[in-house]
């Protein structure tokens, strides 16, 4: 396994592996690895002969009172890991690497962007597109591998990779769960045992949607069944919506449905959802 942290090296290190004309597949992250990453690590190992990560705290797509300052950073543990997996490359750029300060392009992603988790955290998913835009120009691979746990962002860089004509495949892979259900996030370190027994009532509001829709498939008022689940599970809702998983609009009669929650555990936003096929229920 190479780490490189300059674009330089990138390219030599991916001009070797492109030498037998291998495919590339790439997991973009912002480190604080936990096994949802190494989940995607392991899919791209399965699909690629080559397998590129990326570890890269993304300032773009932090807002001024967001956590980017105390977002978990620990390469020493990163490096530990993904040197148990099957990669070949780590590029760990710095953010002067990514954005020199003459930096005058961005990318804008639309209405997509400035609906549900866009609407809390407005220029978020602009940032994610500028930095992954950039990321996949520079490792240009085969495929990308995205976890299904931030689905708006899946949806996003879906959207950014057809407009924008880029020649990758987009994967999307299963959310990784405790056992109890809590989705694998690396704000959850952030958790203290009380907030850790409240995290958990994303999932029951989920699980309680799920039900609801199965019942009377009126999105109002599963909305309202989530929201109240949010709320007697002792965390502080942001959103519940029951929302088309590719626009985050309202889903059409016969597409799939996505449900999508967002509280806050004591200081600790986290986010969740869970996706219904056509056909369920």
């Amino acid at each position: 396994m190479k780490v490189v942290r300059s674009t330089d090296e990138l390219r030599a290190e991916l001009a070797g592996l492109r030498v037998d004309g291998s495919s590339i597949g790439f997991v973009p992250t912002m480190g604080a690895l936990h096994e949802g990453h190494l989940s995607l690590v392991r899919a791209a190992a399965t699909r690629c002969q080559s397998v590129v990560v990326s570890i890269f705290v993304n300032p773009l797509q932090f807002g001024p009172h967001e956590d980017l300052a105390f977002y978990p950073r620990d390469e020493e543990t990163d490096l530990d890991l993904l040197g148990s997996e099957n990669v070949d490359v780590v590029f760990i750029p710095t953010v002067e690497t990514m954005y020199p300060d003459d930096r005058a392009t961005s990318v804008s992603v639309g209405p997509l962007g400035s609906v549900v988790e866009g609407s809390s955290r407005p220029g978020h998913f602009n940032g994610v597109a500028t930095v992954v835009a950039k990321l996949f120009n520079l490792v240009q691979p085969s495929v990308a591998f995205f976890g299904q746990k931030d689905a708006q962002q899946l949806a996003v860089i879906r959207r950014m990779v057809a407009d924008l004509s880029f020649p990758v495949e987009i994967v999307g892979c299963p959310t990784v769960r405790e056992a109890d259900g809590l989705a694998l996030s690396s704000r959850n370190m952030f958790l203290d045992e009380e907030a850790r027994g409240a995290a958990i009532s994303l999932w029951r509001a989920l699980e309680a949607g799920r039900e609801a829709w199965d019942g009377d498939r009126d999105r109002d008022s599963v909305e309202k069944v989530m929201w109240e689940a949010l709320i007697a599970g002792g965390v502080d809702p942001d959103y519940a919506h029951v929302v088309d998983p590719d626009t985050f609009e309202a889903p059409s009669p016969d597409g799939g449905v996505l449900l999508v929650v967002a509280a806050k555990a004591g200081d600790t936003r986290l986010i969740d959802n869970l996706l219904l096929e056509p056909g369920d229920g």
